[in-house]
């Protein structure tokens, strides 16, 4: 027996007709037992014409999502004129979301898929924030979009977190006197470099609160006004060597400071 074959025919990739397709056809035909011919991002009549020729030539049944009407109407004419099996997947439920919302669609091909490329960006920067928090490889810092600079709680993590949300790639590097920044700071761009500045008396008290909240008391070093000075003393040495923007968070929410790091890069771009 000749195996089937199914044209899908879309003004975008045709992957929402594939699927459908294929899904119809398991009920009938094993995988593998048919033919399927896509033709995607259809932007002219006489691609159509000449693929519904194609599908008669061969007894072939054409699936399609098209979102511009006057398609619809054309491919639909002229596969009733040689006599074969049309689909429209798509067209019937936008005519009736149209009656219902009484609005008229944008008919812009795709749309899905940009949603589904901007969540996939998403996930994709989420993922690079925790792989490359807290200076754990220092090669974030070259494939980053963002490098956030800065002491110890200063919101780097929660900061880095917040922008992957906005589709950024984000690595964020600690500063510690005892231990010399990454090479790779000193040579990317220092446009894409943001130190994260807090005055002493603020770190402290974040610091005394993060001790207390891990049952620990809150007089360690770690709360040591002396080392507080000595650390934002390093940090600033660091950053006046980067010659980066720098951005007071003393008193700032993540969302505030990360609109005035977002402000900065559209800035730059």
């Amino acid at each position: 027996m000749k195996r089937p074959v199914i044209y899908i025919i879309s003004d975008s990739v045709g992957e929402t007709a594939e699927f459908v397709v294929k899904a119809a056809l398991s009920q009938f035909i094993q995988d593998g037992e048919y033919e399927l011919k896509r033709i995607p991002y259809v932007q002219s009549v006489d691609v159509l014409r000449k693929a519904v020729h194609q599908a008669s030539q061969q007894g072939a049944i054409i699936g399609f999502t098209l979102v511009n009407p006057e398609y619809r109407d054309l491919l639909r004419e002229e596969a009733v004129k040689v006599g074969i099996e049309c689909i429209d997947i798509m067209g019937p439920m936008i005519e009736a979301m149209e009656r219902v919302f009484t609005k008229a669609p944008k008919r812009e091909p795709g749309l899905v898929h940009k949603l589904d490329q901007d969540y996939f960006k998403r996930v994709e920067a989420i993922e690079f924030a925790v792989r490359y928090d807290d200076g754990r490889d220092p090669a974030g810092i070259t494939k980053a979009d963002i490098v956030l600079i800065g002491v110890s709680r200063t919101s780097k993590t929660p900061l880095s977190q917040y922008l992957a949300h906005k589709r950024l790639k984000v690595a964020n590097v600690p500063i510690v006197p005892e231990v010399e920044p990454p090479n790779e700071l000193f040579y990317v761009n220092p446009s894409k470099c943001i130190g994260l500045k807090i005055s002493p008396e603020k770190l402290n008290e974040i610091r005394r609160e993060r001790l207390r909240a891990l049952g620990l008391g809150d007089h360690a070093s770690y709360a040591n006004m002396n080392r507080i000075h000595q650390e934002l003393t390093h940090f600033e040495q660091v950053v006046n060597r980067i010659n980066c923007p720098v951005i007071d968070v003393s008193n700032k929410a993540v969302e505030e400071t990360a609109n005035v790091i977002l402000n900065l890069i559209n800035k730059h771009r």
